[in-house]
């Protein structure tokens, strides 16, 4: 979740043309979606949600293990969050 960042144009930028093609190449995932000016998530309303969906925990512990998920993770820490504070939160779902 990014709150509004101080230079939209640059971090539009950035998130599609090397934050997006990085974590596009996260081991096992299933999806990956965004959503701009979504209803608020936890009582916030925030510029962008990005959804990663794995089938199961030990899918995204190994995805986020990988040097695919090193680099997607050093991009958001070291680049993104010039631009917007990030929040994560891990949502695992049962099938029931």
């Amino acid at each position: 979740m990014y709150e509004t960042p101080s230079d939209i144009e640059a971090f539009e930028r950035h998130y599609r043309e090397v934050h997006i093609p990085l974590a596009k190449q996260l081991p096992g995932l299933r999806r990956y979606t965004t959503s701009h000016n979504p209803t608020q998530v936890i009582g916030e309303p925030y510029y962008l949600v990005a959804m990663l969906d794995w089938d199961d925990l030990d899918a995204l512990g190994a995805a986020f293990g990988s040097d695919a998920g090193k680099q997607t993770a050093e991009d958001a820490t070291n680049n993104l969050v010039r631009y917007a504070t990030i929040r994560s939160m891990i949502l695992q779902l049962d099938d029931k």
